[in-house]
This record gives structure tokens, C-alpha cells and sequence, in this order.
């Protein structure tokens, strides 16, 4: 499960970028076509977060779809799968979306004195 290591990696670099505040809510993108699996990564994350400054933080994980552009007609079209075809036929399409695994927004504590 690769997640695991994943998500220790997410847990890690959230951390560094929080500077010691509290982490509330972490938004994860994830892409549709990245072979990583949504649950995985949330069931992972309460493990690695214990003892961290994300530790009871929320996370939360928008799905992107599948999206390519054939070489052949120009059309963009929807993906299930990373191998498919366009509608003209052509298999010759180049990925614009569905693979992304990003960090999108970090909410920090605020701490007022």
C-alpha cells in the first residue's frame, strides 16, 4: 500500500509548513487516473498525524477527473481510464488532468495573545 508512505510524505510537508502552529484542515487534490486511492489516503492520515501539529486536523480530498486532448481531432475529452480512445478513434491523446496529487490549502490555528 503506497499510500501509507504517501501520506506520511503529505504529513511531513504540511508540518514543515505550519512552523509549529496547529493544522486544523488540510484539501488534497487528487486525480481520478493517479493510482491513488482517496480512502487510503484518508484512513492513513489520522495514523500519521498522530503526535504531529496535524493531529485531529480535517482532511479533506477534492477528486479531479480524467481529461485529454486527442492529437488527431483536437478534442478534449473525458477519461475513465488512461489508456482510451477518442471519439474519432485516435489513441494518440495527451493528458491534461486526472493524475495530480497536490497540497491545495493549509488551515493554520491562529493563536491571538
Amino acid at each position: 500500500m503506497h499510500e501509507l508512505g504517501i501520506t506520511q510524505n503529505i504529513v511531513a510537508i504540511v508540518a514543515e509548513h505550519a512552523q509549529n502552529k496547529k493544522v486544523n484542515r488540510v484539501l488534497l487534490q487528487i486525480g481520478k487516473l493517479s493510482a491513488i486511492m482517496p480512502d487510503a489516503i484518508q484512513f492513513c492520515f489520522d495514523i500519521c498525524s498522530q503526535g504531529t501539529v496535524l493531529q485531529g486536523a480535517t482532511l479533506e480530498i477534492l477528486e479531479t477527473p480524467g481529461l485529454a486532448q486527442c492529437r488527431q481531432c483536437g478534442a478534449e475529452i473525458p477519461l475513465e481510464k488512461l489508456y482510451s480512445n477518442c471519439h474519432c478513434g485516435s489513441k494518440q491523446l495527451d493528458l491534461i488532468a486526472g493524475e495530480e496529487l497536490k497540497i491545495k490549502e493549509i488551515e493554520i490555528e491562529e493563536v491571538c495573545v
